[in-house]
């Protein structure tokens, strides 16, 4: 069985896509996004699923899109903000090295604007975001083999801390 070299998890906008393309880079391996893999098999955009079919149905495709994705890549794998609501994708990522990116709540702002194009976010964003991730951190921290603050830094810095947090060598 195939097993992804790294798992990124962390709320929407912390960097999983930037930073997960840069670690791909930096280990000589694929990168790979399960929000991509369900945009590109639904042939929509994942704001368009949860307004034609609501978070639920969402959060059917995006576990077998994870369950896909944990199977078949072995190179560095970013998964949607909230892929680790589910209980099977925790169980699926134990033993995983998982790196959780966290940022607070400023540091949100400032990277998403907190736009409407983030539907759990259309509403008050700043309240909706601080109860999303008291909801999420500790699933966050439970699945994390390592936890990497973004805030303040630059990509590549959360880059280079991600790689020492795990002792993995550039390729």
């Amino acid at each position: 069985m195939t097993v992804p070299l790294i798992v990124l998890v962390g709320p929407m906008g912390v960097g999983k896509s930037t930073v997960g393309q840069l670690l791909a880079e930096r280990l000589g391996c694929a990168y790979r996004d399960t929000d991509d893999d369900i945009v590109s098999a639904q042939g929509r955009s994942i704001a368009e699923i949860f307004v034609e079919e609501g978070e639920e149905a969402f959060r059917a495709i995006e576990k077998q899109a994870v369950r896909e994705a944990l199977a078949q890549h072995d190179g560095v794998l970013a998964l949607g903000g909230g892929a680790i609501l589910d209980a099977d994708t925790r169980d699926l990522l134990a033993g995983q090295r998982v790196v959780y990116l966290s940022m607070d709540v400023e540091e949100a702002v400032q990277r998403t604007g907190l736009n409407a194009a983030r539907p759990l976010l259309a509403v008050n964003p700043r309240k909706q975001w601080r109860e999303l991730m008291e909801a999420r951190r500790h699933l966050y921290e439970g699945v994390a083999t390592a936890v990497v603050a973004t805030d303040g830094r630059t990509p590549e810095e959360v880059t280079r801390t991600a790689l020492d947090a795990l002792e993995l060598k550039e390729a």
